[in-house]
């Protein structure tokens, strides 16, 4: 006789795992959830009291191939902290903010502490976010992944008033372009990086660096810096007009589309100094510029457009929330495209 378990299907471990990471996703909760993990369906109370015309917003996402960063290293408790970023600093970047997160973890075999640790770093960047964790899905998928191997997803909805949306009918000629700092690589980009570091160079992910000022793999690792709650408190404080989270495709391509047709922005690099991860990929990889440019966020990971009169108030709550930032650029008359200018500090 066969059984679920000859096929590779633990539904014991499966079962310890939710026990084990209950305490975790209990961190991660906000006073309009209803009811705790393991039902069907998360369930939350959208107090339609404290708003006028609300939208709900949605945004799904991964982590991509930094997760094979992590695997490699058998650290696995921060890059559940990326995925929230990835999610709900795209829910933000419309003025909207996140109410709750559902995830999804694809195993090769159910490992319950691994488990856990993946999905109490997602608890971690649910707190760091403001939203709840409101459940989620674990699968094992015995031959078809390697044991050892996951990947994961997730899924945020978040809130705005409709007349508040921020976006490109907001922007406006004379913007200025706030920068944020990115906390080094991110989620996006880690094909090349680990073809150029990884296969063609040969490095160890346990190597110490001199440029990184330590381990390879752990400056890899640095997770995801989450925006949402300090974009929202520059939206209480300003009169921000438009976010842009730059992720995929760089920051020109990113801020792009946060313009109207009729505006352009420029940006000058010599404004910040990219970190020394992006440096040892360019040099190590002999890689373009402006592919560097298209891959990377090259140091800054959102962006606001903000009024000229707005931009000290703007940087002084980035600030008093530990969030270097600083003024890029402008927006002008133009069509629709961002061009980079100067060049970054030695």
């Amino acid at each position: 006789m066969s059984s679920y378990a000859d096929a590779g299907v633990d539904i014991e471990a499966g079962d310890r795992a939710v026990e084990l990471l209950k305490g975790k996703v209990a961190r991660a909760g906000r006073p309009e959830v209803v009811g705790g993990l393991g039902g069907f369906a998360g369930l939350f109370r959208l107090d339609t009291s404290r708003y006028r015309n609300p939208l709900l917003a949605s945004s799904t996402d991964g982590v991509g191939t930094k997760l094979v960063i992590a695997q490699a290293m058998d650290k696995h408790d921060t890059v559940g902290i990326d995925l929230v970023g990835m999610v709900v600093d795209d829910l933000v970047v419309c003025g909207a903010e996140p109410l709750f997160l559902q995830d999804y973890v694809a195993v090769g075999r159910v490992v319950p502490e691994r488990v856990a640790e993946i999905v109490g770093g997602i608890a971690t960047g649910c707190e760091l976010a403001g939203c709840a964790l409101v459940g989620g899905e674990t699968a094992e998928h015995p031959g078809v992944m390697p044991d050892d191997h996951y990947d994961i997803a997730g899924t945020g909805v978040g809130v705005v008033e409709a007349d508040e949306v921020l976006g490109p009918e907001r922007v406006q000629a004379g913007d200025v372009v706030v920068a944020m700092a990115s906390s080094g690589v991110h989620s996006n980009g880690f094909s090349l990086v680990r073809h150029v570091l990884l296969h063609r160079e040969r490095m160890r992910l346990e190597a110490v660096v001199d440029e990184l000022g330590g381990p390879l793999g752990e400056e890899l690792l640095v997770p995801t810096r989450i925006y949402a709650k300090d974009c929202l408190a520059v939206i209480a404080e300003t009169g921000v007009h438009a976010f842009s989270h730059i992720t995929g495709g760089g920051l020109a391509a990113n801020l792009a589309r946060v313009l109207p047709r009729h505006l352009s922005a420029t940006v000058d690099r010599a404004t910040w100094r990219p970190a020394p991860v992006f440096d040892l990929v360019q040099g190590r990889g002999r890689v373009e510029q402006a592919e560097m440019e298209r891959t990377f966020n090259m140091g800054v990971g959102m962006v606001a457009l903000v009024p000229p009169d707005d931009v000290d108030r703007a940087l002084a709550v980035l600030t008093a929330r530990h969030v270097p930032a600083w003024v890029a650029g402008e927006v002008t008359g133009g069509d629709g495209t961002v061009r980079l200018t100067g060049s970054h500090p030695a």
